[in-house]
């Protein structure tokens, strides 16, 4: 008799016949240290920990990330086509769909054009150029009094 016990690990097959791991935002903070860190980018889990000491940014940035998302770090740095393509190497699995955000919580503001053209948008700059001018003005008087 073998006895089963449960895993957090969820196994799945894709359509291409591959085992997609999904892991919890639990079992990933639990990897936040320098010998064992992983991050999460675009709900990708990777295992960073041989990349550790070759970062051009060097460790401490990882470490900062390390066991929690860092898509937003990863994107507002600008990384290159070479550094997207070597972060594949060191993927080993997906975000488990529980711990995924929901698109409808992020809050998108658009400004119509009727909003742009409000008249806050002529009148500031005006104001701004006829309080120039009086100074400018007050200036040359007082240079030409003296």
């Amino acid at each position: 008799m073998s006895k089963e016990t449960d895993t957090k690990v969820v196994n799945n097959s894709t359509s291409d016949g591959s085992n997609v791991q999904y892991y919890t935002r639990q079992e990933i903070q639990a990897h936040n240290m320098s010998g064992d860190a992983w991050l999460i980018i675009h709900e990708k889990v990777y295992d960073i920990t041989t990349f550790m000491e070759e970062h051009p940014g060097g460790e401490e940035v990882l470490l900062e990330q390390a066991g929690a998302d860092a898509t937003e770090s990863f994107e507002d740095v600008g990384h290159s086509t070479d550094a997207r393509e070597m972060l594949q190497q060191y993927y080993i699995g997906e975000l488990h769909m529980d711990d995924r955000e929901k698109e409808s919580k992020k809050e998108v503001y658009v400004t119509t054009s009727e909003e742009s053209r409000s008249w806050t948008t002529l009148f500031i700059p005006a104001i701004a150029v006829v309080l120039v001018g009086i100074m400018y003005r007050y200036y040359m008087m007082e240079s030409k009094s003296s």
